[in-house]
């Protein structure tokens, strides 16, 4: 009984994953064509030998073409405006509890 019982569990942990996996949209080569014509539309070119600025220009034009779409929770830039700026200040309340002992 206790196999039986240790059986059941070891398959309902297989299973869930599968099933989560199963629910997903499939990608297909029509998808992907349709996606990068988007992206050219909006002025993103693939291949343009631009790779300083890569990261930066595929955000964009991913925002632009959910921008387009009515879609605002679709890639983006995101907003870093505080991380790593100098001349962020920092009270000096804050300084000392974490510098000081």
């Amino acid at each position: 009984m206790k196999s039986l019982i240790q059986a059941v569990a070891v398959a309902a942990a297989l299973i869930v994953p599968v099933a989560s996996f199963a629910q997903q949209a499939p990608v297909t080569r029509a998808s992907v064509r349709a996606e990068l014509v988007q992206l050219e539309q909006v002025g993103y070119h693939v291949g343009d030998g631009d790779q300083a600025h890569y990261p930066e220009a595929i955000q964009a034009a991913e925002a632009k073409v959910a921008a387009r779409n009515g879609n605002s929770a679709y890639g983006g830039v995101a907003n870093a405006s505080e991380s790593g700026v100098r001349g962020a200040t920092v009270s000096q309340q804050d300084w000392n509890a974490m510098y000081t002992r």
